[in-house]
């Protein structure tokens, strides 16, 4: 499977690393995974959100050949906090910016793709939400981004990482992690991503959430019921 990693200027360095990291580690195991970063537009270094900290992306972001596309979030201050941030360095502004490029377009196209899975870290849920591209889905983001997530008409799901078909998001920038972890073991299999668990020395956080299974009842609920 070719995963291919967005990169857009703004982006939060650790949001494409740490997913980058664990499907570069799986080729030791496993032929059956490839990686590339890319962008909107094509190869081109690409500066990120923290000064000083740029990758290069080698490819164009191209939904017909990725089989996985991961969308990091942006790396900024939020409204309200950094008072000495200009507003251009704000997270809603860097996002803005990015949905002026083709990467919405692109971003559709990949959801519209048979077969592809769109998956996010932290923010990253964020560009699809401000696109109008996940109303109606199961979703995450960092928790104070939740609100603005749930304005773009997402249902916003209890889970560090939330698996809704081709669409699978994580919360925040840490759980790149346990997203790469997952969609590993759920793309190729339990083994590689059990090797690359034990290689990074890094334990999953938290259940997947999936829209599967009994509801919970609450807790009073539960203390009600008589024993058998």
């Amino acid at each position: 499977m070719l995963a291919q990693f967005v990169l857009f200027d703004g982006f939060d360095p650790l949001d494409v690393i740490a997913p980058f990291e664990i499907f570069s580690a799986a080729r030791a195991f496993t032929d059956r995974v490839a990686v590339e970063l890319a962008s909107a537009e094509g190869a081109r270094q690409v500066p990120s959100g923290i000064p000083g900290v740029a990758l290069t992306a080698a490819a164009l972001l191209a939904p017909e050949r990725a089989d996985l596309v991961v969308v990091p979030g942006a790396a900024g201050s939020l409204p309200g906090q950094g008072a000495d941030a200009a507003p251009e360095e704000r997270i809603p502004a860097i996002l803005g910016r990015a949905l002026t490029t083709e990467l919405p377009s692109l971003l559709a196209d990949a959801l519209a793709a048979p077969g592809t899975i769109v998956a996010t870290v932290c923010g990253g849920s964020l560009v699809l939400s401000m696109a109008g591209l996940v109303r109606g889905r199961h979703a995450t983001t960092h928790h104070q981004g939740l609100d603005l997530l749930g304005a773009g008409g997402a249902h916003l799901a209890p889970g560090r990482v939330v698996d809704d078909g081709d669409l699978v998001t994580a919360g925040g920038v840490t759980s790149g992690l346990d997203l790469g972890l997952y969609l590993l073991e759920r793309e190729v299999g339990p083994k590689v991503a059990l090797a690359v668990e034990q290689l990074f020395a890094h334990e999953r956080r938290g259940v997947v959430w999936r829209d599967q299974g009994c509801e919970p009842m609450s807790p009073a609920v539960v203390a009600a019921e008589p024993s058998r």
